[in-house]
């Protein structure tokens, strides 16, 4: 069965996403600035070992529905859109994995959802402690006002940035050298970044173009707004401090990805040793970045198929 795409109406939205195969249902999760399309290496492969495979395009993104409200974006919500989702494709249980800000879905799907979720994976992000402090204030505490994630709190100031010229954000997001998480003042976050004259090997040109023609059409404001939810997502989830998850689960990243490098990411990683009742895996890929999925599809998608197959 080809892949095909469709959209439901499912908790106040309508969801597209890409759905092939037939078997037990496997949701992926994408981030941010990505779309169902980030995970064209890995539906046909999973599909093929014997599971219906689903990949959404997001609350805010491509042919998804992108509330205006900021507070529409809540942890909450987006754990509601992938229950939701699973009543309307008619099924009972899902395995859940994500990537980037998925990630962060895919791990309080499984905390909120156990009933629902079986199993849980996620690529490039940890499954993280919840803070003394809300997340904003802590930076701001700490003299990091330059951070990304303050930047892109003030509604339309990273959205103008980055519709100015799409192409170039989205080469500029996947492969641009010299980009900090840490802005310098005054400078936008994509505004230093370096692209080379092609593309790495494992993007092409036409699909850069696929990305760029859909935020094009669809700006970046519904994605921007899961970063206005950072702090008010701390509040809710206040419930689950400590709490761990049970469910079999499953962390891939890159060893060159930022997100768990340095002592903050390394001893995140660490924790999830304890927050993570049964992780059956944590696969460090030498030599890969962010964009795991789409950069190193073979082995992330041995590493998938592997965990499915020992449920």
């Amino acid at each position: 069965m080809a892949a095909t795409r469709r959209t439901l109406s499912a908790n106040g939205l309508d969801i597209a996403f890409v759905e092939e195969g037939a078997g037990p249902l496997v949701l992926l999760c994408h981030g941010w600035p990505e779309l169902s399309y980030s995970w064209r290496r890995q539906i046909p492969v999973l599909a093929a070992a014997g599971y219906r495979v689903v990949a959404p395009d997001m609350r805010g993104y491509g042919a998804t529905s992108a509330p205006e409200a900021i507070d529409a974006y809540s942890i909450f919500d987006l754990v509601g859109d992938m229950v939701a989702l699973i009543g309307a494709l008619g099924e009972r249980q899902a395995i859940v994995v994500g990537h980037d800000w998925g990630a962060n879905v895919a791990w309080h799907c499984a905390l909120f959802r156990p009933d629902l979720f079986q199993a849980v994976a996620g690529l490039s992000v940890p499954y993280r402690r919840r803070g003394p402090a809300p997340p904003l204030d802590i930076l701001r505490r700490k003299g990091l006002e330059t951070f990304y994630w303050l930047y892109f709190q003030p509604p339309g100031q990273a959205e103008a940035e980055f519709e100015r010229d799409v192409e170039r954000t989205m080469r500029a997001a996947f492969y641009g050298r010299g980009l900090s998480l840490i802005m310098k003042p005054g400078k936008g976050f994509l505004e230093d970044a370096q692209i080379a004259d092609a593309p790495p090997a494992w993007l092409s040109e036409a699909e850069i173009a696929h990305y760029a023609d859909i935020f094009r059409r669809t700006g970046f404001r519904g994605g921007l707004n899961w970063y206005r939810n950072i702090d008010r997502n701390w509040t809710l989830t206040a419930p689950w401090r400590d709490a761990k998850i049970a469910q079999p689960a499953l962390f891939i990243a890159g060893s060159r990805d930022g997100v768990i490098s340095g002592p903050l990411g390394e001893a995140q990683l660490k924790d999830m040793d304890d927050l993570l009742a049964d992780l059956r895996g944590k696969l460090i890929i030498e030599g890969a970045g962010h964009w795991i999925q789409q950069e190193r599809s073979d082995e992330v998608n041995a590493a998938l198929l592997e965990f499915l197959a020992g449920l």
